[in-house]
């Protein structure tokens, strides 16, 4: 059974930086895209980035590149999401999520998922 645990998150203050890691186990994950969604309080759950298992590229929401990058480490079934120059806006809690072939920013598109990690920026 496909497991994700989040972990990292935390409170920071506006211009300061958060790793955060999914650790993955389960089944081995060739193929599988691997994704970061966020959702802040009041809001609809949003798309952050995604990275594929196998070849490395990556995806993110236009809005956040350059500040936010996503990795994976193969060897230790773990992806991370490094967040920098962090501000309020960025408050939510932070899933990981694992998507059976291929990309993809739509939330509905994926068959596993964390229970969320939560990041609050304060100002």
């Amino acid at each position: 059974q496909v497991q994700l645990a989040e972990s990292g998150g935390g409170l920071v203050q506006a211009g300061g930086s958060l790793r955060l890691s999914c650790a993955a186990s389960g089944r081995t994950f060739r193929g599988y895209g691997m994704g970061w969604f966020r959702q802040a309080p009041g809001k609809e759950r949003e798309f952050v980035a995604v990275i594929s298992w196998t070849s490395g590229n990556t995806w993110y929401k236009e809005s956040l590149k350059g500040r936010f990058t996503i990795s994976r480490d193969t060897a230790k079934n773990t992806v991370h999401l490094q967040m920098n120059s962090l501000n309020v806006d960025d408050t939510a809690v932070y899933y990981c999520a694992a998507k059976e072939y291929g990309f993809s920013q739509f939330g509905g598109d994926y068959d596993y998922w964390g229970q969320g990690t939560q990041v609050t920026v304060s100002s």
